[in-house]
């Protein structure tokens, strides 16, 4: 299975566009939020099952805060992160995982890539496709595949404006 995760999008869809056509064929799409406004358009453009959240800047959205899913057979908590205080501090939103066994807690927000592991919890966050904020500033997004073990692999992988291309 191969699970395409952004965050951050803002309402610029020029660089999901292109991830979109790089990726394909994805087996599932979700974004964990900041959406603003283009819920529709990104379930056209996905072409397969979506998990969409709501984001600090999705006003009057009617996506759900978060989704608590199952993604071959583990569960998964799909939040902007927001509400946990990510960008302070990654504290709140471990301890809600745990109290709710989640496995994989997905998020957004701080518009940095990050790929972290506590006792068998693992966080990820795809960074920004619109506003990077990490070193280098270049717009990040994830790849989740799995195996027929049931075996998880996240990638980060950036968007190389200048080459129209993927950098992994």
């Amino acid at each position: 299975m191969k699970v395409l995760i952004v965050s951050d999008t803002h309402g610029r869809d020029e660089n999901l566009e292109k991830v979109m056509e790089y990726e394909k064929p994805v087996d599932f799409f979700i974004h964990c939020g900041d959406i603003e406004g283009r819920e529709d358009y990104i379930e056209a453009l996905a072409e397969c099952p979506v998990c969409l959240v709501s984001g600090n800047n999705d006003f009057f959205s009617e996506l759900p805060r978060e989704e608590e899913i199952t993604l071959c057979g583990k569960r998964v908590l799909v939040t902007h992160g927001h509400y946990y205080g990510v960008s302070l501090d990654l504290g709140r939103i471990l301890e809600e995982a745990r109290d709710r066994d989640m496995e994989i807690v997905m998020f957004g927000h701080t518009h940095k890539p990050l790929v972290y592991e506590k006792r068998g919890t693992t966080l990820i966050n795809p960074g920004s496709l619109s506003y990077p904020r990490q070193a280098g500033r270049k717009p990040s997004y994830m790849v989740l595949n799995t195996d027929k073990a049931g075996n998880f692999s996240f990638e980060i992988r950036y968007l190389n404006k200048n080459k129209k291309t993927v950098d992994n």
